[in-house]
């Protein structure tokens, strides 16, 4: 027989340490912990919590008067900025207005100067520069109020969001309008007119990077007959109409006898150059 080393032996006979098997014959014979050192633990551990949480309730308390007063000076400017932008604007249409009488007084003494003032009528009433109004058309487009089950019919148009009317059909409307005989069409308060865009920001509609809101009032100047029977077969109703079935929005279509367009903004165009061309 050939020996076997004691190391060896030991490796191949006791699998668990003896230091292990020390450690855990100790643990096995020594007293449990007493019940009121365990329920001190306890009681100690809850008292940092609770002293954690009054603190950051505290916090919460001191820090909620300067975030009011914050909101209230950032509201405070909101307010203030409004008003400038108004009274900005008053002041620019007055002083357009005086531009305005200036021009015609001085260009009305000739026939040529009256010529000119024929064309720039005709040039300022197709880039929708001066306010006009007439018989129309008013197509109002409400979205639903409360969610409906759009399980079995549809799907949300926006995802995670409640809107249903989007730029596109807007941009359909006022194409269809146009085609169907309009002379002039305003969304809302703002005219629509060659440099005035309709787009989608968010859960928001920009016109002319105005927003405007629910519900959506387009307003078209025309012979309101002829443009309501055009418009009863165009594209935009078709798919205004298809938002009414399967999404609950509310679509109306009315004559008016008087519509008041206001003006639209004027901008200057800019024109691109070749590089080095005079």
């Amino acid at each position: 027989m050939i020996p076997v080393p004691s190391l060896l032996r030991s490796l191949l006979s006791e699998h668990l340490d003896p230091g292990y098997a020390a450690a855990a014959k100790r643990r096995a014979t020594a007293a449990p912990p007493r019940p009121v050192v365990t329920w001190g633990w306890q009681i100690l551990a809850g008292l940092l919590v609770t002293a954690v949480f009054a603190a950051a309730a505290a916090q919460a308390t001191s820090v909620a008067p300067a975030t009011q007063e914050t909101r209230q000076v950032l509201a405070t400017g909101v307010r203030n900025a409004e008003r400038a932008n108004e009274a900005g604007a008053r002041r620019r249409d007055a002083l357009a207005g005086q531009v305005e009488s200036e021009r015609r007084e001085r260009l009305a003494g000739d026939e040529q100067g009256r010529q000119l003032l024929a064309d720039l009528d005709v040039a300022e009433f197709a880039a929708a520069a001066t306010a006009v109004h007439g018989p129309g058309l008013n197509v109002t487009v409400t979205e639903a109020s409360g969610a409906r089950d759009l399980s079995d019919v549809s799907k949300q148009r926006v995802a995670g969001s409640p809107q249903v009317i989007l730029d596109r059909d807007l941009q359909l409307v006022v194409d269809s309008l146009w085609v169907s005989g309009a002379e002039a069409i305003a969304i809302g308060d703002v005219r629509i007119g060659p440099n005035v865009t309709i787009r989608q920001a968010g859960g928001g509609l920009l016109v002319d990077n105005q927003p405007i809101a629910n519900p959506y009032v387009v307003r078209a100047i025309g012979p309101p007959h002829a443009m309501g029977d055009s418009f009863d077969q165009s594209p935009g109703l078709q798919r205004l109409r298809i938002l009414e079935a399967a999404y609950g929005v509310t679509v109306n279509v009315s004559e008016a006898e008087d519509l008041k367009l206001p003006a639209g903004s004027v901008r200057e165009v800019n024109f691109a150059k070749q590089i080095g061309a005079k």
